[in-house]
This record gives C-alpha cells, sequence and structure tokens, in this order.
C-alpha cells in the first residue's frame, strides 16, 4: 500500500466513483459501463476481466479520456491525483495523457505509424510533455528502448515497425508508455497474440517497471493466466455492470458470483487429465442494449432456481460486501453460493477467514 503523498481521497491514487457510459444509437441506447466503481493505489494491479462486450475496454477509454463526448454520454467520477478527469476539460486530459497516465493498446501493429520509425514516434511522444531537443529525446528513447529489453536499440531504433517482431513491437508500445514517466499504466489485452514464452517476458516486464517506478496498472484481459500472475485485486464484469471485485487470491479461491465461477471453471487446469473436459458457460453474451429487467446474468445462470419468488428475473441485485474487500452482486444466500462454488471448483476453494 503507497504511503505516496500524490494521493486522492482515502489514499487512493485513482478512485473510479459510479462511471457510467452509454452511446445512443438507431436501435436504442447502448448502456456499455453502467455504474462501475473501483479503486487503485500506487505500486499495486487491478485486472479488469470478462468476455468480450462486457465493458472492460470501454471503462478504460473512459479514464484515459478518449471517448468523443459528443457521441459518448459520459457521467460519473474518475479521480486521478485528486483531479476529476470527467468534469475536466478535453485539453486538460490530452495533457495527462502520456504525462500521468498512459495505455498500452491491444495491436501495436495498429498502433504504432507504419510510415515513420519507432525512433521517431518515441522522439515525437517525448517532445509532446517535454522542452527537449530532438537529440535529447532520441536519447531518451534509446534508453528507453534499452530498458524495455530490446537488443541493440541504438541500431533498432530506426527500424520500422514492420521489421519488428510482434513481441518487439509491444515492448516498442511499452516504451512509449512509459517514457514520460506516468503513474497510471493501462494495459488493455497486453499479451494477446503473442506465443507464450513472449506472454511470460511482457508480463515480468511490466512488473519489473511497476517495481521500479511505483506504477499504478489496470490490465485490462479476458486471460485467468494474465490475472493469477499479474493483479493484486480484480473487477469482475459483465453486461457493464461490475459483478464481483475482490483480492485476487478472493476470486480464485473464494468466488461467489455464478459467472466468475464459470470463467474459473472454463479454464484448463494442470491437475486434470488431457482428456477432461472444460465447462463452459452456456449462451451468449446479453446485448448491451436490451439488457435483462433482473440479473444481467440471469439468462445464462443455471442456479437461479435456487433463489425464491424468481427475483432473479425481477429484480436486480445489489452489490453486497461479503467479506472485507470483497463484493458480489448476487441474490443467492452467501451459504448457497459457497455450497456451489465448492461444487465446481472443489478443492480449488477456500474456507472465508
Amino acid at each position: 500500500m503507497s504511503t505516496n503523498s500524490s494521493t486522492g481521497a482515502g489514499g487512493n491514487y485513482l478512485d473510479v466513483r459510479d462511471l457510467r457510459v452509454e452511446f445512443p444509437t438507431e436501435d436504442g441506447l447502448v448502456r456499455a459501463v453502467d455504474g462501475v466503481s473501483f479503486t487503485l493505489q500506487r505500486g499495486q494491479t487491478l485486472a479488469i476481466v470478462g468476455e468480450s462486450g462486457s465493458g472492460k475496454s470501454v471503462t478504460s477509454q473512459a479514464i484515459m479520456g478518449l471517448h468523443n463526448r459528443k457521441s459518448a454520454n459520459i457521467s460519473g467520477q474518475v479521480i486521478l491525483e485528486g483531479e476529476d478527469l470527467i468534469a475536466m476539460s478535453d485539453e486538460g486530459v490530452r495533457k495527462l495523457r502520456g504525462q500521468k497516465m498512459a495505455m498500452i493498446f491491444q495491436d501495436p501493429l495498429s498502433s504504432l505509424h507504419p510510415f515513420y520509425t519507432v525512433g521517431k514516434q518515441l522522439v515525437e511522444a517525448v517532445r509532446v510533455h517535454q522542452d527537449v531537443t530532438k537529440d535529447a529525446a532520441r536519447k531518451q528513447a534509446i534508453a528507453m528502448l534499452d530498458r524495455v529489453g530490446i537488443p541493440n536499440p541504438d541500431r533498432r531504433v530506426d527500424d520500422y515497425p514492420h521489421q519488428l517482431s510482434g513481441g518487439m513491437r509491444q515492448r516498442v508500445m511499452i516504451a512509449m508508455a512509459l517514457l514520460n514517466s506516468p503513474t497510471l499504466l493501462i494495459a488493455d489485452e497486453p499479451t494477446t497474440a503473442l506465443d507464450v514464452t513472449v506472454q511470460a517476458q511482457i508480463l515480468e516486464l511490466l512488473k519489473d517497471l511497476q517495481r521500479d517506478f511505483n506504477t499504478a496498472i489496470i490490465v485490462i484481459t479476458h486471460d485467468l493466466g494474465v490475472v493469477a500472475d499479474m493483479a493484486d485485486e480484480v473487477v469482475v464484469m459483465y453486461g457493464g455492470r461490475l459483478v464481483e471485485h475482490g483480492s485476487v487470491r478472493d476470486i480464485f479461491h473464494r468466488p461467489e458470483m455464478p459467472y466468475t465461477l464459470g470463467l474459473l471453471a472454463s479454464m484448463p487446469r494442470l491437475d486434470h487429465g488431457r482428456s477432461s473436459r472444460l465447462d463452459p458457460i452456456p449462451g451468449l453474451p446479453p446485448s448491451l442494449i436490451r439488457l435483462p429487467k433482473g440479473c444481467v446474468f440471469r439468462p445464462r445462470c443455471t442456479y437461479h432456481d435456487k433463489v425464491p419468488n424468481g427475483l432473479c428475473d425481477t429484480e436486480r441485485p445489489e452489490l453486497i460486501t461479503t467479506a472485507p474487500n470483497h463484493e458480489v452482486r448476487c441474490h443467492m444466500t452467501a451459504d448457497v453460493r459457497r455450497a456451489i462454488a465448492v461444487e465446481r471448483l472443489g478443492a480449488r476453494i477456500e474456507e472465508t477467514a
């Protein structure tokens, strides 16, 4: 837990409160993020997990101020180091991007300009926020390429993106994000399309850099292996809503929301034989235009019959605290949720302390 003085209310470096992002369309209002709240401190990693369309990336883009406010309705608060980014002007948020907060995007090949060398793009990223000469910016770029593990950085700095491997391009994106020493780093699916060896190297690099710079990191992912390796806390999203939130130990060893159980049960496990079948979640994620009236997960949940009076069909469950720093959105009683967790995941489940 950071004792850095540059924190917001309650000692949190980042405080997201009741964040809502809606997109008006011809077919109706898309409620992409619906009342999401969480906090993050310096030196910690928060993972946001869920299937495609759950609202993970829209949440991260709202924090970065990347949505066009003319086409998106954004409300709530995103308080970074005491400043509310939602209430801030677009120009004010732009000044913070790259300087105080930065983002590593999913596809480095589409994020890097193909017509410019990586050095030219890194130099530009430095000079946007620092009053330095091109030579000084180039030296910073080469030093950062070296820091993120790119061999022969003084030569590679003049390469074009297509001349680098996928893993190298991702390292360039990390270098670009870190050039101006941001204190908040958002990584959106940082290891997608990379082979497992390169994935492990990228994750280890992020952890090393976090230790060096005391960076607060948000990792957006659907890969629970990345979560287990990186995160201190986990936010589970479904249908634009936060459905469970807790420490990485809570989520992996004391999960309570049926959707979280489904994600965990669909993971391959080393203690199971190769012939054992995975247990996928039935059905498909909901349309964000036509969300179910009650629990968003009700159409795919096989346990709704354990809730009396059909509450799952008619009433949205509140986010309740089940243990210190562990929240869940579900109508089932705590005893029933834990019994189901033991049934689904067996020996993986721990008793609540």
